[in-house]
C-alpha cells in the first residue's frame, strides 16, 4: 500500500501532464501512488500517462466532464494510500519532494498541510512574472506560504495534503470557486490543524497569456464574497486590499487630472517598490518590468471582481441563496 496517494484532475492538459509524470518518475522516494483523472478532456493523456507506468504506480481515469473537484473526489474514491496530496495538471514536482514530505510529517504529524509554489528556471518570462505577483508580499501579503503572513496560512490544491481520516470526517470537495480554500476551511472547523510545510514547495506554471491571467484572478476575487457568504468570518482585511488598491489608484488618478499631478506619487511609489523586489527576487530587469504589469494586472482583476461581487450579492443582497453559491458551476 503506497504512504501518498498524488490526485490529479486533468482537462485538455497534455502537454503538462507529461512534465508533471517527468518530474513525478524522477522522485527520489517513491512511496506513493499517481491517479490522473481526466474531466472530460477532448485531448486525453492515457498515452502519456501509460508512458510512465514503468517508473511510477499510476492509473489513469476518463470521465465525463463534472468539473475539477468531482474529479479530484472521484480519485479519492480509488485511493490506496493513507495521506491525499493533491497538484494542479500545471505542477512540476521537485525530486525530494516526497523525501522532504515523510521527514516533514515524521517530525510534526499534522492531519493537513500544505506548500508554497515557486518558478521554475526553465518557465517562461510571462510564467516567472506571475509566479512573483502571486507569491510577493507586496502583491499577496504572503498569503500562499510566505515567509511573512498577513493571515493564517490556507493550503491550495495546487499543493496540498490531507490524511484519510480528514477525508472520512469532512468528504470531499465541492464543485465551486475557491474551493480549496472552502475545503481548507471544513477541515479546520472539524477540528484538525493545519500547517505549512515550506520546504515542500512545487513550480508552478500557471497560466501562460496575460488575458487568461486576468480572467483567473477576477474569478478569484468574486469568490472571496461566494466564501464571506458561505463563512461569514473568513473575510480579513489582506482580502480587501486589491479592492482598496483598485479604489485608491482610481481617486488619485482623478486627483492628478483634477487638481495636481504629484497626487499619484504613492502609486508611483508603490510601482517602483513592486519592481526593485521582482528585480531582486528574479534577478532579471526585463522579468521585473513584466512582473509590474502581471502585479497591476492581478490586483486590478481581483479588485474588481471582488468590487462587483460585494456590491451585487451583499450590498444588493442577490447572494442570499447559498446553495446556488455552492453550486456555481455544476452540481455540489
Amino acid at each position: 500500500m503506497p504512504y501518498f496517494s498524488v490526485i490529479v484532475p486533468v482537462y485538455n492538459r497534455r502537454s503538462e501532464v507529461s512534465d508533471l509524470m517527468q518530474s513525478l518518475a524522477g522522485q527520489s522516494d517513491k512511496d506513493f501512488e499517481a491517479i490522473i483523472v481526466e474531466d472530460g478532456s477532448t485531448e486525453r493523456c492515457q498515452d502519456i500517462v501509460e508512458k510512465y507506468t514503468g517508473a511510477v504506480d499510476c492509473r489513469y481515469y476518463w470521465k465525463e466532464n463534472e468539473g475539477r473537484s468531482i474529479a479530484r473526489n472521484y480519485g479519492i474514491e480509488r485511493a490506496r494510500g493513507q495521506y491525499f496530496i493533491f497538484f494542479d495538471s500545471d505542477c512540476v514536482i521537485p525530486a525530494d519532494y516526497f523525501k522532504t514530505l515523510k521527514h516533514e510529517l515524521a517530525q510534526k504529524p499534522v492531519d493537513c498541510f500544505g506548500g508554497p509554489d515557486a518558478a521554475s528556471n526553465d518557465f517562461n518570462d510571462t510564467q516567472k512574472a506571475i509566479s512573483f505577483s502571486m507569491t510577493a508580499f507586496l502583491t499577496t501579503g504572503g498569503i500562499r506560504g510566505g515567509k511573512v503572513q498577513l493571515e493564517k496560512f490556507v493550503p491550495r490544491s495546487f499543493n496540498m495534503g490531507y490524511s484519510r481520516k480528514v477525508w472520512e470526517t469532512v468528504g470531499g470537495f465541492r464543485e465551486m470557486f475557491s474551493e480549496d480554500i472552502d475545503m481548507s476551511t471544513r477541515i479546520r472547523k472539524a477540528g484538525f490543524s493545519i500547517t505549512l510545510f515550506r520546504d515542500c514547495y512545487v513550480y508552478h506554471k500557471r497560466r501562460n497569456t496575460l488575458r487568461s491571467f486576468a480572467r483567473q484572478t477576477y474569478v478569484f476575487g468574486m469568490s472571496r464574497i461566494t466564501l464571506k457568504l458561505l463563512y461569514p468570518d473568513s473575510l480579513k482585511l489582506v482580502h480587501t486590499l486589491p479592492a482598496v488598491f483598485v479604489a485608491g489608484s482610481a481617486l488619485l488618478i482623478v486627483l492628478a487630472i483634477a487638481w495636481h499631478w504629484w497626487c499619484v506619487l504613492p502609486l508611483a511609489l508603490y510601482i517602483a517598490m513592486l519592481w526593485v523586489s521582482a528585480a531582486v527576487s528574479t534577478r532579471s530587469l526585463k522579468i521585473a518590468c513584466l512582473a509590474v504589469v502581471t502585479s497591476l494586472i492581478q490586483l486590478g482583476s481581483y479588485g474588481c471582481g471582488f468590487i462587483k461581487a460585494y456590491v451585487w450579492k451583499i450590498m444588493l443582497r442577490h447572494g442570499r441563496n447559498i446553495d446556488e453559491e455552492i453550486a456555481l458551476r455544476k452540481g455540489k
